[in-house]
């Protein structure tokens, strides 16, 4: 990972999750802030008032708006495009569509900080 003080917007309906997630990101020590968000409309949100956000961790399967759709919006959107996207899942079989759709990597939950760290490296440029 080349950038430190990234800002990270975490996608999860599991407010545990979230909450190890955001403890994860920020003992790294390679991340000044962590949005929450507990579904896709949520973040979405996030990302239309906030312009300084370097990475999503998303979950697949959530209320209101799941994980694929908001890949779709995302994606559809000149200013989010470039967005590096990484979806934290329990569900394997969602792997082919989450890629098809955008993310850049993919990791399956529980989430290891490892692994997690390794994924950051490969998409933060």
């Amino acid at each position: 990972m080349s950038k430190d003080n990234l800002i990270v917007l975490a996608v999860d309906d599991d407010l545990i999750n979230l909450k190890l997630l955001k403890a994860m990101l920020i003992k790294s020590g390679k991340v000044q802030e962590v949005i929450e968000a507990r579904n896709g409309s949520d973040a979405i949100g996030q990302l239309k008032t906030r312009n300084d956000i370097d990475l999503i961790l998303l979950d697949i399967i959530m209320p209101v708006m799941g994980g694929i759709e908001m890949l779709k919006v995302v994606r559809a959107d000149d200013n989010l495009r470039q967005l590096p996207i990484i979806v934290l899942t329990t569900d394997e079989t969602k792997k082919n569509d989450a890629l098809e759709f955008g993310a850049n990597g993919f990791l399956m939950k529980p989430i290891r900080n490892d692994d997690l760290m390794k994924k950051m490296a490969t998409v933060i440029v």
